[in-house]
């Protein structure tokens, strides 16, 4: 598992521009200047390229953005098809999902300065989950991971749930983007 790499191993290559919230220019997408209050209402599901789906929810200066975030990523959830699950496999699939969106919301809570944003992106294979923040560190799983003990095991999760993750930093600018994906249910 990654924790640098900017996209997953494989032919995906690089988010489209704008995928992450920032161009390639470095400039924030939407035609928001950095720090412009955005309402948290829910993106149109759009579609990028075939087949795929993304949706974007700002979330800076929100309160209760874990259990906004986790709401969000249910409605998409049930938009693309994965919810209401058929079978076992499908119900767990989508909650593992959730439990992600609600890890890395959290770490950007206790560790970023809070979250600016929570991008979605699902085609027929891969749920894309990225979480955008202020925050100059870097995250990753305590090493040695103790079960026993509370606390410290969000990017643990995160590492066991997820097909890959890892970090963005856009050139000349605060923050970073926290990305992981998950497989689609059978």
């Amino acid at each position: 598992m990654s924790t640098t790499r900017p996209c997953s191993p494989g032919d995906r290559g690089p988010e489209p521009s704008g995928a992450s919230g920032v161009s390639e220019g470095g400039a924030p997408v939407g035609g928001a200047s950095a720090g412009a209050a955005v309402p948290s209402v829910p993106s149109e599901g759009v579609q990028e390229a075939p087949g795929r789906q993304v949706r974007r929810l700002r979330l800076d200066g929100e309160s209760g953005v874990v259990p906004l975030a986790r709401d969000f990523a249910r409605q998409a959830l049930y938009a693309w098809g994965w919810l209401p699950a058929a079978s076992a496999d499908q119900r767990a699939a989508a909650e593992d999902v959730l439990l992600v969106v609600s890890e890395l919301v959290t770490n950007a809570c206790l560790h970023a300065e809070g979250p600016d944003e929570l991008f979605l992106a699902c085609d027929n294979k891969v749920i894309r989950v990225e979480v955008s923040d202020r925050g100059t560190g870097q995250p990753s799983p305590r090493t040695p991971h103790r079960a026993g003990r509370p606390g410290g095991h969000g990017m643990f999760i995160v590492q066991r749930l997820c097909l890959d993750w890892g970090v963005v930093r856009a050139p000349g600018r605060a923050g970073k983007t926290v990305w992981a994906e998950l497989g689609a249910p059978a």
